[in-house]
Order: structure tokens, then sequence, then C-alpha cells
């Protein structure tokens, strides 16, 4: 932009010339790359697990009713909170660490998609089994009164 001829008009005036210079010189520029010999690039699906079960027991009691001194020097994972390692993060309660475990981003980190396998029906008839044996074990070891609390 160039300044007004007119001294007392504080309005800015465009300069043609210039600009017109730099957009012959962008479009030259494009004009110079070769869209021919270059094909459009395109990312490579990362190939993730499929979503499973948690193999461990998420610890949210231990932390209950502790009082922690924190100063500048404590480290992240030592803070006040639930601190994921995976992530390198830490979170301030109980439901938002359950929800951050259970979210995209750490499942991603764990290198797992958000899919779930599909279960067949033998699978979901094993299953079935299963809990069946497990309730009638309970019911045989605890009595009649075992069923109202399982």
């Amino acid at each position: 932009m160039a300044k007004s001829a007119d001294p007392n008009s504080f309005r800015r005036t465009w300069d043609k010339e210039e600009f017109g210079k730099r957009a012959q010189e962008r479009v030259d520029e494009d004009n110079d790359v070769d869209d021919d010999l270059a094909p459009p690039k395109k990312k490579i699906p990362v190939k993730r697990e499929l979503l499973k079960r948690r193999d461990y027991e998420v610890d949210l009691d231990s932390k209950l009713n502790k009082s922690i001194v924190i100063t500048k020097t404590t480290p992240l994972s030592q803070t006040g909170g639930y601190y994921c390692n995976v992530c390198d993060c830490t979170v301030r309660d109980s439901i938002n660490f359950l929800d951050h475990i259970n979210g995209k981003k750490h499942q991603r980190n764990l290198g797992m998609s958000m899919r779930v396998e599909r279960s067949t029906v033998d699978q979901v008839k094993k299953r079935f089994e299963f809990n069946k044996r497990k309730k009638e074990e309970q019911k045989q070891k605890y009595g009649q009164f075992a069923c109202k609390y399982l």
C-alpha cells in the first residue's frame, strides 16, 4: 500500500503496480512446479489392533482421602490427581480418568483402534455357559442368597 498523493488525506491507496508484480511472481512460481510428475501423496493407514478388554484392574481408591504436598519441582506423575503414564498427562478426578482411559486418544496411544471384533454365535454361547457355571459355583459356595448380590 502506498500513501495517498494528497497530504491532507489519511486514507491509504493501493499501489496497483507493486501488487500486480507480486501476483505475477506467485503465478510464475505455481507454474514452475510440475504437478504432472508428482502424484498426490496419500496417507498410508496405520494398522491398529481391534479394541480389547483391559487385563488389569484400575486402581481408583488408592488416592481417596489423601493429602499431598505439591511444589514446583514435584514430578508430573506425583502431583494431585490421576497420572496416565501412556499419555503422560494428569487428570484431576476419577470420573475423568475413567473417561480418559476409555477414550480415543488413550486407546490410540496403546495402539488400538476403536473398532470391536465381531463375536460369533459360538463365542456368545461359550460366554453364556461360562457365566452360568460361575453363577452356579457362587451359589454353591455362598448358599441361596448369593444370586441376590451377583
